[in-house]
Parts: C-alpha cells; structure tokens; sequence
C-alpha cells in the first residue's frame, strides 16, 4: 500500500493539488487522502479511477489497485490505529472474550484466524499471523510503552486450539507478566457489577501526549479523539482495575489454571 499511497502523492504533486484539494475531486477528506499516501488505508479501485481522470494519469492508480495482494494483514478501518500502536508510549487494554493480539503466542493466534468464519485460506493465515506477531515487536523497542492489560475472565474458558496450545498461551502469559513495562490483571467471575460490559477497548497516549481511544466491532473500529468519550473510556479502565485481580493474584490463577489442564 505504501508504494500505491507514494504514486498518489506524486500525482498530486505534479498537478499542486493540496491534499483537500484532491479529497474534494474524488469526494475524500484530507485525511483519509493522507492515509492513502502514507499507506495507512487501502486505495480502493473506485477511487483510484476518479484520481486517475483528475490527475491526467492513464489508468495507473487503478491498475495498482486492483493489482494490489489479495492478503491484507491489517484491515482498512484498522490502519490507523496500528500506526498510533507503533509509536505508542503508553497502553491500557481491556479484553473481554479473548487474549489481547500483543500477548498471543504464534500457535494461539494461527488458531484464531483459522477460526474465521467465512474461513481464511492456509495462506491468508499464515500472511495474517505474521502480522500479528509483528505488532508485538513493540513490547521489546528501545524505549518500550507502558502497557497494562485487564482482561475478563471468560477469555480463558474458551481453549482456543486444544489442550497443548491453551497450556502454552499460558505459559506465555506468565512469562509476559515478567516484562518491566507490562501488568496483567484477570478481572475475575462473580462479581456484582462490570463497567466492561459493552465490549473491549484500547486507551493510547501518542508521542505528543494525545490521548485517544479505540475499539473494534466484528466489521469495523472507531478510532475516538473527543476528549468526552475519551475521559469516559478512561474511567470505565480505572474502574475496571480496581475491580480486577491485582498482578500478584492474576499470576496465580494462571498458575492453577495451568495446574487444571
């Protein structure tokens, strides 16, 4: 994407078209036409031949997008979000049905994609579990973020991929818990109330110390910014880790559920 996004940019260089300029010819804002060029967003073929007719090209934005692999380990709406993942410095994630894709072991992952219905071919498989075992190469920068990660109970009584891989999803788990920049709570079954219950969600701060918030539904995300939403997301977390298990007692319910299987 990022070759198709470059031949975009200049295309509108060489027409000194701005980038709302552009957006308003194809009926795209500036920022979607940014993520284009910067390969955050998948040109799609439409589009290209719109861009095209205004830049006075014969048909090579289009022929690109429709060249473009079939296999797209990140999905559109997801995009921007891992580019913010990336630079992030600092996380805090709350899953409630599965373990978080930064702390999935190979096998684990490989086995939720296989999962997939309508089902993924072995290839697309293997592209997208790649993919997600690249995104955790942010646990180990540098200078890494800070990551705290509450995840519901329920996500462990679904054994995803048998007996041999639920005891080495644990076991990673266990070791992940060793890393100086990430805590892990278990937010545990029984209790009275949960402020979790309308579904998973991600709070970052950017390297400029914006805060924003991000969830997923099964088709689509939603990237938020207001600073509203944003504060209410972030006190649902802080609600969701006083209630949660504290690091000690979630690294030993893994113990015992690793003793149980």
């Amino acid at each position: 994407m990022k070759m198709v996004g470059s031949q975009v940019a200049a295309g509108r260089v060489a027409k000194n078209l701005t980038q709302r300029q552009l957006g308003e010819l194809v009926r795209l804002d500036a920022e979607t036409i940014a993520s284009i060029e910067q390969g955050r967003r998948a040109l799609m073929p439409n589009v290209a031949e719109l861009m095209d007719l205004h830049l006075g090209l014969p048909g090579l934005l289009t022929v690109a997008a429709n060249e473009m692999p079939l296999i797209d380990t990140v999905p559109p709406w997801a995009a921007d979000y891992m580019d913010l993942e990336k630079r992030a410095l600092a996380l805090s994630w709350y899953e409630s049905i599965r373990i978080p894709g930064l702390l999935q072991t190979e096998n684990h992952a490989r086995a939720l994609f296989r999962d997939r219905v309508p089902a993924h071919s072995e290839e697309e498989i293997e592209a997208l579990t790649v993919g997600r075992l690249g995104r955790q190469e942010v646990l180990h920068r540098a200078v890494p973020p800070s990551i705290s990660f509450v995840v519901w109970e329920a996500a462990f009584q679904v054994r995803i991929g048998g007996r041999q891989i639920y005891r080495e999803q644990l076991r990673h788990l266990l070791h992940s818990t060793e890393l100086p920049n990430v805590t892990l709570q278990i937010l545990p079954f029984g209790q009275t109330t949960h402020p979790g219950l309308n579904g998973p969600f991600i709070l970052l701060e950017t390297p400029d110390h914006q805060h924003v918030g991000y969830a997923e539904t099964q088709r689509g995300s939603l990237l938020v910014s207001n600073a509203d939403e944003v504060s209410i997301l972030a006190r649902k977390y802080a609600m969701l880790r006083t209630q949660a298990l504290n690091t000690v007692e979630t690294q030993g319910l893994l113990v015992r559920l690793l003793g149980e299987t």
